[in-house]
């Protein structure tokens, strides 16, 4: 598996299709070097005001997708 650093310079967009949630973003994507760590994962670093936008415009999103759910299923209760 490939790992990378990735870090966010802007978010850009952000929008809902299909139970597909889209950002866009300007990003330095970075291939990362091997350790004898352990752990192989990427990485995503952003600044933390770039961090509350991302969340606020989750929120956003997930709060439209929630619209669009019929009553029933949005109460929580499955």
């Amino acid at each position: 598996m490939k790992t990378y650093d990735i870090e966010i310079q802007r978010l850009k967009s952000a929008r809902h299709d299909k139970g597909v949630i889209e950002l866009g973003t300007d990003a330095f994507v970075q291939a990362k070097t091997a350790r004898d760590d352990g752990a192989m994962s990427s990485t995503l670093r952003l600044p933390v005001e770039h961090a509350r936008t991302l969340l606020i415009l989750l929120k956003q999103q997930l709060a439209e997708l929630d619209k669009l759910q019929p009553r029933s299923r949005r109460s929580g209760r499955c």
